[in-house]
């Protein structure tokens, strides 16, 4: 006798199932937990994965960053009881020596980093004012969104002028037209050329009013020169105590390397050259090409866990639909029986019953696959934290599903047709 048509085998698996609603609906349950928990674990790793790398890449691939960092017990006395100055972290000569044997390099930006209260009419706020040179802006990859940048002129001549990122020019000059204007940093006046934002934003045009555009860029930006003359090298904090003075030259700098591949070498130069330099380590090198690096390895390894601990809840699936189909054989032992009787093969029975665990979880992943899509949405409108949803989280949920679902179905089609066709009929 020939092998039963497919198209006949589903329409026949589908009235089987059908006649016991709820159990289908209860065994499919496994199935739908396991890929939507599958979907969403994999999209929250995913969304995880995706800022931390952002957070890096804005660092700069192709950089080395390099900051200066108060070592205590370093302050050295001036001759006061109460007022001292600690001298530490980066200096000028750092600069020049990291310019001349630094391999491959193609800018150093040396940065003054403080935080000082900045002014608008009456209002307040405050944030970090960077010193820095014109090619800060290329070597951070940020973009301009009115007016210019610091210029080489600024930087020559020491101008009072200062450009504003897009957060600080929403919260200090909301109504107004920040560009030409003043901005008081710490009593001293400098004039708005520009506004910066980060390279978060996307391209807008020109048009929109660019002041209320997403940002999180909140500094003002100063040149190096002006800061130098304005306010040198020394930092004075004042407490019930007496004063604290900090003699810092530089608080940062940002090497860029010409290619990605030459960073590793180029970071060995600079360890070498700020040892020579420094009799006790006053600095941290940040790599963001090994932060990169890092978190991809932490985010395979999250991945596999989040994937690990999802399987076993489709595996558990599984199970439950082996069990559920192991009920159905014995209940359907006579009609099996009869079939064998009239002509049915042991392969036919074997894809009779294959066919409605197909069913099943091919059912049950496509309604998993639903809520895994709906779960992440509503984390990211409920929490904000972030989560993504890629093809390859369906594609890998749906598949591993619906193989574990045939595998643990084996046994049960299997059993069903190695039954005996005689004791099967005289089965009550």
């Amino acid at each position: 006798m020939n092998t039963m048509r497919p198209e006949r085998m589903v329409k026949l698996a589908v009235k089987n199932l059908s006649q016991y609603k709820l159990r289908a609906g209860l065994t499919m349950l496994g199935i739908i937990f396991g890929v939507c928990s599958v979907v969403a674990m994999l999209s929250v790793g995913e969304g995880a994965n995706q800022e931390i790398q952002e957070k890096i890449q804005r660092m700069g691939s192709r950089n080395i960053l390099i900051k200066s960092v108060k070592v205590p017990k370093e302050e050295t006395n001036s001759g006061g009881s109460r007022n001292f100055i600690a001298s530490y972290g980066l200096t000028y000569d750092d600069a020049d020596d990291l310019t001349r044997f630094v391999p491959n390099l193609e800018a150093s930006i040396p940065i003054k980093r403080l935080r000082y209260d900045v002014q608008f009419k009456e209002r307040k706020l405050q944030t970090d004012v960077v010193a820095t040179l014109p090619a800060f802006i290329r070597v951070q990859n940020y973009r301009m969104v009115r007016g210019r940048f610091l210029s080489a002129a600024d930087q020559s001549f020491g101008t009072p002028v200062c450009v504003i990122g897009t957060r600080l020019a929403r919260m200090l000059y909301a109504g107004y037209d920040p560009v030409g204007q003043t901005l008081t940093i710490d009593r001293d006046a400098y004039t708005v050329v520009g506004i910066v934002g980060d390279i978060a934003q996307g391209e807008v045009e020109l048009s929109q009013n660019e002041l209320w555009l997403e940002g999180e860029n909140q500094s003002v930006y100063i040149p190096l020169r002006t800061y130098q003359q304005k306010r040198g090298d020394l930092f004075t904090q004042w407490s019930e105590g007496g004063g604290t003075f900090e003699k810092i030259e530089l608080y940062e700098l940002i090497l860029s390397i010409d290619e990605q591949d030459h960073v590793v070498r180029a970071v060995d130069a600079v360890r070498r050259v700020l040892k020579k330099n420094h009799k006790k380590e006053d600095y941290s090198v940040v790599v963001p090409l090994e932060l990169i690096r890092q978190a991809r390895e932490t985010r395979k390894l999250f991945n596999i866990v989040l994937g690990s601990i999802a399987a076993i809840s489709l595996i558990v699936g599984g199970i439950g639909i082996m069990n559920i189909m192991l009920a159905t054989v014995s209940e359907r032992t006579r009609e099996i029986g009869i079939r064998r009787a009239l002509g049915a093969t042991r392969t036919d029975i074997v894809l009779q019953f294959l066919m409605e665990t197909l069913i099943l979880s091919i059912s049950g992943g496509v309604i998993g696959l639903v809520f895994g899509a709906i779960i992440p949405l509503l984390i990211t409108a409920a929490t904000d934290v972030k989560t993504v949803l890629t093809f390859p989280a369906f594609a890998v949920a749906f598949s591993v599903s619906v193989a574990v679902s045939v595998v643990f179905g084996i046994y049960p089609a299997r059993r069903a047709a190695m039954m005996d066709p005689i004791e099967a009929l005289r089965h009550e």
